[in-house]
């Protein structure tokens, strides 16, 4: 059942009148609560207003837009970058411009963004996906194929293993979205992209939301300079409207404020997982702030079946939010799919959040055991 509020949740939301825990939503960092980080986006919009009133390939440009992009490359480890109003239409502008570069091998569960209109979708796991896609890219020729994959799996708390690519001989472009990535994984943020086998053999290209870590809409491609300048060719960047200049603003000048909710949220993730240890369901196997909540089993966490109804009790999200916790529980992508129950943390979370949680997840897994 959708519950309506009138307020943004922070590390609480006000449902039906009550002030829950909220252990929801994607602000990993928590920085739309923050109200040093308002400032300055306060700060920015009163410099730049609520919008660039002009194109991106207009003959008047702001240099803004420009620092934002060198920063985000020289961030992430790329030669360039080029940012969009939104990471949905970052995404939609990097598979466009790959699928004019050969035929686009989508991985499973690849999130909407990253698909390209009428994009065959395969069923399994992406570890399998892996396993055999080396072989089909190897049999082929050299530029054939792209390869095209979410880093994270924010469903299923898993952060995607690419070393196998390392055994590709044919030259292949691979699209990353690491959306859920960046601003958590690493020590400085920088997402998967130091983890990704190198070989002359692959030649990559990263979009992502800058809303799931960073709270500001907006999103990037970065990769080699070429490709960058080709995607800035293409009508989804030229025919768009450009980034709320004041989100720019802020990217730039929230670096310390980025660093230390990073370091908190780190903190906050261990210590849900030593309070945790005991409880089966939870399934927590890599440093995310989602922890998914599968019934207990003996099948592959991969494919386990998100907790509705357990002995005839009530699920835990019905039951969490009885003792005022909001956990996330709901179909995604498709709406008509299986309900998704998971924790998410964010910076804001204290200490005694994850106690009140962890008490609550103890005793309901007890009772019916």
């Amino acid at each position: 059942m959708v519950r309506i509020t009138d307020t943004a949740p922070g590390r609480t939301a006000l449902i039906d009148g009550r002030s829950c825990l909220f252990f929801s939503g994607f602000s990993y960092l928590g920085l739309h609560a923050s109200h040093a980080f308002r400032d300055l986006l306060a700060v920015g919009n009163g410099r730049f207003g609520s919008v660039y009133p002009s194109s991106r390939i207009s003959n008047l440009q702001l240099r803004l837009y420009e620092e934002l992009e060198h920063a985000l490359a020289a961030m992430f480890h790329q030669q360039s970058a080029v940012c969009f109003s939104s990471g949905y239409l970052a995404a939609q502008a990097a598979v466009t411009y790959a699928a004019g570069r050969g035929t686009l091998l989508h991985a499973p569960g690849a999130h909407p963004a990253i698909r390209y209109p009428g994009a065959q979708v395969p069923e399994g796991s992406v570890p399998d996906w892996l396993a055999t896609i080396v072989e089909t890219v190897n049999n082929g020729d050299d530029h054939q194929y792209v390869l095209v994959a979410d880093a994270v799996n924010p469903l299923t708390a898993t952060v995607h293993d690419f070393s196998p690519l390392a055994g590709i001989r044919k030259k292949v472009l691979v699209l990353i979205d690491d959306s859920h990535g960046i601003g958590i994984l690493d020590d400085e943020g920088t997402g998967i992209v130091r983890s990704l086998p190198a070989s002359p053999a692959l030649h990559y290209l990263v979009t992502a939301s800058l809303a799931k870590a960073f709270s500001l809409e907006g999103g990037f491609v970065a990769g080699h300079a070429a490709d960058i300048a080709a995607i800035r060719k293409l009508p989804l960047f030229t025919a768009s409207t450009p980034m709320i200049p004041a989100n720019a603003y802020t990217f730039l000048h929230a670096r310390e404020a980025f660093t230390a909710a990073r370091n908190v949220l780190k903190q906050r993730i261990q210590a849900l997982e030593n309070l945790t240890a005991g409880i089966p369901a939870l399934h927590h196997p890599h440093a995310l702030p989602v922890f998914a909540i599968h019934e207990h089993h003996g099948g592959a966490a991969e494919a386990a079946r998100p907790v509705v109804q357990l002995n005839g009790l009530r699920g835990i999200y019905e039951h969490l939010l009885s003792l005022d916790v909001f956990i996330s529980s709901f179909s995604y992508p498709d709406p008509q799919g299986p309900r998704i129950n998971r924790i998410v943390l964010s910076a804001l979370h204290t200490q005694s959040d994850l106690e009140i949680l962890a008490e609550h997840l103890t005793r309901f897994y007890s009772s019916i055991q």
